[in-house]
């Protein structure tokens, strides 16, 4: 190595090269038309229908609203719509609308048939929403100029733009705000043969050589979510590079996921930590969310949004009125026996449903 020469800049690629090439993979996974898109049939069918009317009546699409598990392709969707409609893509999110200013200056650049997408909408203040509520209804910008008795509203025409928000939690959102998204849809989890088309996909985006075989074992452990399966991929692809390995076999694939902890289920170490815990400091529940957000030392809503939707999805989780409970299938994948204690549990609540 020459003295001029670092680790970073072997091979004649430097740092922001790397980084580079990162954020173009990123862009190019993600699909640029609604028929790339791999999975929610029954939403594309819809928006297909919704924006082949739009651009007939040449009127920007109504504001939408998705809804869902983080990971399962909302943002993707907002740049699909944009690219449809002939309209830039402008991205923000609601934590980052700290002042009304911070909306009013995104508002002032957006052009006609642009898509506006707000990550996390459930996350802006109040202040921000009332900005927002003329935008979206009259295409129109209400400022307040000037303070006290010499204080005046004055409002300014917008383009007509579509505004597309996004949230894990629907229920945060104000009954004012909901009500103004003339399209609100929500996005499911995935089937395994989808993510294993979307990890066939993403390994002819990226050049990786890869058996069916091994798509099929990454797909399984995707946990039901696009994000995951090609965060996999990605790591995959790495242990296949770090053992010059030319194509990635199924038994390559196992390797490296067992290694990065994901089992059969797609559980990973900080799931079994949650059914452990459930299991064995709270004797399979019930009990309550805080309890084991203190326990875990985890975010209430990080257990809500992570953890749990999948976790029920595969029945090793259980929501009740008086808190999260074990299932049997919970004793049996962590290799364990019922309590007494939960077996006639388990028994009371039977007879309660009978």
């Amino acid at each position: 190595m020459s003295e001029t020469e670092t680790p970073l800049s072997q091979g004649g690629k430097d740092f922001e090269s790397l980084r580079r090439e990162h954020n173009e993979d990123a862009l190019v996974l993600r699909p640029q038309a609604l028929q790339e898109f791999v999975g929610q049939d029954s939403l594309k069918d819809k928006l297909s229908i919704f924006v082949q009317a739009s651009k007939a009546r040449r009127e920007p699409l109504d504001h939408t609203l998705f809804y869902g598990p983080p990971g399962l392709g909302k943002t993707t969707l907002a740049g699909i719509i944009a690219k449809e409609m002939a309209g830039n893509l402008r991205v923000t999110s609601g934590p980052a609308l700290e002042r009304a200013g911070d909306l009013a200056a995104i508002l002032s650049t957006v052009q006609e048939n642009d898509v506006l997408f707000i990550d996390e909408i459930h996350r802006m203040s109040a202040n921000i929403e009332e900005i927002l509520y003329p935008a979206m209804e009259d295409f129109c910008l209400s400022i307040i100029v000037g303070k006290g008795p010499l204080a005046r509203s004055i409002r300014l025409p917008l383009p007509r733009f579509t505004l597309i928000g996004a949230t894990t939690r629907l229920g945060l959102l104000t009954s004012p705000l909901r009500a103004r998204f003339g399209i609100v849809e929500q996005l499911h989890l995935y089937t395994f043969e989808e993510l294993t088309k979307i990890v066939l996909r993403g390994s002819d985006v990226l050049a990786v050589d890869i058996a069916p075989e091994a798509a099929d074992e990454i797909g399984k452990r995707a946990r039901g979510t696009p994000r995951v399966a090609l965060r996999l991929l990605r790591r995959v692809r790495d242990v296949a590079q770090v053992r010059n390995e030319s194509r990635i076999e199924p038994g390559l694939a196992k390797i490296a996921l067992d290694m990065l902890g994901v089992d059969s289920y797609g559980l990973d170490e900080q799931d079994r930590k949650f059914l452990r815990a459930l299991l064995e400091l709270f004797d399979g529940g019930p009990v309550g969310l805080s309890t084991l957000s203190a326990a875990l030392n985890e975010d209430t809503q990080t257990i809500e949004d992570i953890y749990e939707p999948y976790l029920i999805q595969k029945g090793l989780l259980e929501r009740t009125p008086r808190g999260r409970k074990a299932t049997r299938n919970t004793y049996s994948y962590m290799g364990m026996t019922p309590s007494v204690s939960f077996r006639q549990l388990s028994l009371i609540d039977d007879e309660e449903d009978i």
